[in-house]
């Protein structure tokens, strides 16, 4: 399983939760055109008397502030909502099953090795992926490759997922950075479906 196939599980996951944003992002916009429809009503009943032109300009700045204060209030919650979002998607990942966890990183180690000796750092908690783990993966690598993965003493902060190091290069294939990922392409998705109007 590789980048692409753990963003779209994340994608799945999060995937109910974007129709919970679409419904009551409609619900939070239903509600504040009724209240500016009222608030429109009272003050046309106000602004009979005034001159055409200054109730003109009156109306315009009104609705202009209506509408930023509702757009500003539905980027808060949009922003809420895909935070607890993402936070759910973590734990589960986090939680998930021994066999499940191992054939997800085994899977994305697999993808994420160039050469085959490289040295895995992982998490300061990780007991998952222990040395018998990066033998056993690195033992499937496909030939051409060196079959030399290697578990690192080192450890970093990473909540769960590894780093493959050879020497100065780096590729971090840590929960952190797939959930930034795919947070990143759940938010263009809503984008162009919850702000089209």
């Amino acid at each position: 399983m590789g980048t692409e196939q753990v963003v779209e599980k994340i994608l799945s996951d999060a995937s109910k939760q974007a129709a919970e944003i679409k419904s009551q992002a409609a619900e939070k916009i239903s509600a504040a055109q009724a209240e500016l429809a009222g608030q429109i009503s009272d003050y046309e009943k106000q602004t009979e008397r005034l001159a055409e032109k200054n109730a003109e300009d009156e109306k315009s700045h009104i609705l202009a502030a209506a509408r930023m204060e509702n757009a500003r209030e539905f980027l808060v919650e949009k922003c809420r909502i895909l935070d607890d979002v993402f936070e759910k998607s973590a734990e589960n990942l986090k939680n998930l099953p021994d066999a499940e966890y191992k054939k997800l990183f085994a899977d994305l180690m697999l993808a994420a090795v160039e050469t085959g000796d490289e040295e895995v750092v992982v998490g300061k908690d990780e007991t998952r992926i222990d040395e018998s783990f990066v033998r056993e993966v690195s033992g499937k690598l496909a030939h051409g490759y060196k079959n030399e993965l290697h578990l690192s003493l080192q450890r970093e902060k990473l909540s769960a997922g590894f780093i493959l190091k050879r020497g100065k290069i780096k590729n971090n294939v840590s929960l952190e950075v797939l959930l930034v990922q795919a947070r990143k392409e759940l938010e263009i998705e809503l984008a162009k479906e919850l702000f089209v109007n």
